[in-house]
């Protein structure tokens, strides 16, 4: 566009960052004298709510060989919007060392954006719940930052992007009878306020 030709890949990055936040969330199970008896891995994946609930339904007797396994999580992009609150000015360029020591880049065009995601959980109950959404919520007090090197152009140059922790709802997709499968679902609303670049 307006002559310039560029990829940054910064939307991904911001993708990739924000499901590294939750990749390592492990469910305890106890037994009734309280001693662990199983450590669960809760995997996560990019992709619709909607697809997970459907997989889900699509198996209700669990007869086939692989089935979607409860606790797990998915997220993704739900939507982006112009923050001009955080505008920089435009005059004042972004300037770092570039890929070698001799080297200078700057970046003029740089435009706030906040990025939505939606974070969702789906457990068969509620303890494991309870227990993936307790190990989330401590580190958003409302908000988590993460460092970022978002320009490859500028590697040392770190820009702090702040995840904010805006609402949770929970939702119990129980329908049916009783031989049907149940899921109940957490779903948190992230706000990412981050920047998207122009050419460097």
């Amino acid at each position: 566009m307006l002559g310039h030709q560029y990829y940054h890949q910064v939307l991904r990055k911001y993708v990739i960052m924000f499901g590294n936040l939750f990749n390592d969330i492990v469910v305890q199970r106890y037994n009734k004298d309280g001693d662990r008896i199983q450590a669960v891995a809760v995997p996560i994946a990019y992709g619709p709510r909607e697809k997970f609930l459907a997989r889900l339904r699509a198996n209700p007797d669990l007869e086939d060989d692989v089935a979607l396994q409860l606790p797990r999580m998915s997220f993704e992009m739900t939507g982006m919007t112009y923050a001009p609150q955080r505008k920089l000015n435009r005059l004042q360029p972004m300037v770092g060392s570039g890929t070698s020591a001799s080297t200078l880049t700057r970046n003029l065009a740089n435009a706030p954006y906040d990025i939505d995601f939606s974070l969702s959980i789906y457990v068969k109950n509620a303890d494991d719940g309870v227990q993936i959404t307790e190990n989330i919520l401590p580190f958003f007090t409302p908000e988590f930052t993460a460092s970022m090197r978002l320009l490859e152009e500028m590697p040392d140059f770190l820009l702090d992007i702040p995840v904010v922790l805006q609402n949770i709802t929970m939702e119990d997709t129980y329908e049916g009878d009783f031989e049907s499968r149940r899921a109940i679902v957490y779903t948190l609303n992230f706000l990412v306020k981050g920047y998207v670049f122009g050419p460097t």
